[in-house]
């Protein structure tokens, strides 16, 4: 038995044409899974696309708003047209400010709290009622961050969406749990990609090596052990509401 042989389901990823959702997305191919990848551009996930069919996948890319629910709802639409159903949800949309406390604006707050927690609320409201309604099971894979937990300087409103992140994650956890959809969080320490290069200055990845036991980045490729394992139901059947750190110790530092 394998236990991450994810043949005959399909993923959605929300944010596929990101750096972290796009390699979580190839993993979750490789493993057999069909692929429905989202951008606000549909040529943003054709990078992501290209590579997965080239190793054999299949995948589509599409154009969403990830705040939009006619939107997400037409996705699911089209979706289950091309595959015949959605078993997993990954959601890994993500927009950053760096900005200390007091020159924080209220479109940057409106921005990125939209981006960041209302686009997994809507998503989970589409795909979650698609799942629980439907009786097979499901799995929703939200990404989280270390400052969900922890008090990150210079990313306040970061912070907290990904917070309020953790906190559906775990409510919809209880509340799918009946129908057998388990919802889940991976927390990424520090991945070195375009969303948060502006705020790495040498002063804050010295400090970041100095709270990190394994003294590095995390490499993206290495997220995608932790994606096939909370997407399959053989390897993670009894674990839903979990907060998955892949962050190299960073949560386990105090002084």
């Amino acid at each position: 038995m394998d236990l991450f042989d994810l043949s005959g389901k399909t993923a959605v990823v929300i944010g596929g044409s990101s750096t972290l959702g796009g390699v979580m997305a190839e993993a979750l191919a490789a493993y057999g899974a069909k692929i429905a990848l989202t951008g606000r551009k549909a040529e943003n996930a054709e990078p992501v696309r290209q590579r997965i069919e080239s190793a054999g996948g299949q995948a589509r890319s599409y154009a969403i708003e990830a705040t939009s629910k006619a939107d997400l709802e037409l996705l699911l639409q089209e979706v289950t047209s091309w595959s015949g159903g959605v078993d997993i949800l990954l959601n890994c949309p993500g927009v950053n400010s760096a900005k200390p406390f007091f020159d924080i604006e209220e479109e940057d707050w409106d921005k990125i709290m939209d981006v960041n927690a209302k686009s997994v609320m809507i998503a989970c409201q589409v795909f979650g009622k698609y799942m629980v309604e439907r009786g097979r099971g499901g799995s929703i894979i939200n990404l989280s961050s270390v400052s969900s937990t922890l008090p990150l300087s210079r990313v306040f409103t970061y912070s907290a969406s990904k917070a309020a992140v953790n906190n559906m994650t775990q409510f919809l956890a209880r509340e799918f749990a009946p129908a057998r959809v388990r919802v889940n969080a991976i927390i990424p320490g520090f991945f070195p990609a375009v969303q948060n290069r502006a705020i790495l200055s040498e002063e804050r990845v010295a400090s970041i090596m100095g709270h990190t036991p394994l003294g590095r980045f995390g490499d993206p490729s290495e997220l995608q052990g932790a994606v096939v394992y909370l997407a399959s139901e053989r390897a993670s059947g009894f674990v839903t509401g979990s907060l998955l750190r892949v962050d190299g110790g960073f949560g386990s530092m105090t002084i």
